[in-house]
């Protein structure tokens, strides 16, 4: 029988996963990292500069020139994830 390939591809191993990505602080950190390397961007007007809140659990970022409301996950794989 051969070796699945997709089972044994390399990766990181779940204690590794976890040590980056274990905790929902780490994967917005991450996230944002990614989306914005060079700061945050206001997708409507292009601006540079915003005010960063929460609203429950979800943290928002608001233009601060045409006062648009984004967040991480706005426009990602993960926008219907809760």
């Amino acid at each position: 029988m051969s070796i699945n390939p997709i089972q044994f591809q390399r990766g990181l191993s779940l204690p590794d996963f976890l040590s980056q990505y274990g905790t929902e602080a780490q994967c917005e950190s991450a996230l944002e990292k990614v989306r914005w390397r060079d700061g945050f961007r206001c997708p409507q007007c292009g601006h540079d500069h915003c005010t960063v809140f929460r609203r429950g659990q979800q943290r928002l970022y608001q233009c601060s020139c045409c006062h648009h409301q984004t967040s991480l996950r706005v426009g990602t794989l993960f926008q219907a994830s809760k």
